[in-house]
């Protein structure tokens, strides 16, 4: 797979702009984004990985194979970062998703060991009332059980029921174990070849 990074910015006007579908990544600070961005494209250090959460603070834009475009978005929630920065981030991160043309789907990144975490359910919905396409996509499943991990995304589902008739893709990833790789980019490519 051929990544390549194309530019970091926080300034819509200076997004790039291109004919091809973009799949951005957002989730918490710290939910492990970057390991897994870095996992789909096989390639190391695309994304600066940090135990410090708030790493990324750019919105990041990477061409992959030259057909699409992979975006790496700031986290969202607690970070070491002052409130007008966070509220910044988060003007981007809404002004990114809602206006962006190209963009096709936000895979939507959870904390597999967590139960049902407010700011990521009500990100979630806000997500479902603006009718943004998106997926879930729990991370971290090498650091519990099988059947904690069936557990937790049960309660997800049971959780997101009580607003959603019809829940988004779920995908089951760990970077560590490269699990959910290849479901994750037959998902991308089934859904280029369909626009």
């Amino acid at each position: 797979m051929k990544s390549e990074f194309v530019i970091s910015c926080l300034d819509p006007k200076k997004f790039p702009t291109h004919q091809q579908q973009e799949y951005a990544f957002v989730g918490r600070s710290n939910v492990g984004k970057s390991s897994l961005i870095n996992m789909i494209t096989v390639k190391k250090n695309l994304a600066r990985t940090s135990s410090t959460p708030g790493k990324t603070q750019l919105v990041n834009f990477f061409q992959i194979d030259d057909k699409w475009m992979l975006v790496d978005l700031p986290g969202i929630g607690y970070a070491r970062i002052s409130k007008k920065t966070r509220a910044r981030w988060e003007s981007i991160i809404s002004q990114y998703i809602l206006h962006r043309e190209c963009l096709t789907n936000v895979f939507m990144l959870i904390d597999s060991r967590l139960k049902p975490q407010a700011i990521d359910v009500d990100f979630i919905n806000w997500m479902g009332e603006n009718k943004v396409p998106f997926s879930l996509v729990f991370t971290k499943t090498d650091k519990l059980t099988e059947n904690s991990l069936i557990k937790n995304v049960e309660a997800y589902r049971t959780h997101l029921s009580e607003w959603w008739g019809e829940l988004p893709d779920i995908f089951i990833t760990s970077a560590e174990t490269k699990r959910g790789k290849d479901e994750l980019l037959d998902f991308i490519k089934k859904t280029n070849q369909s626009i």
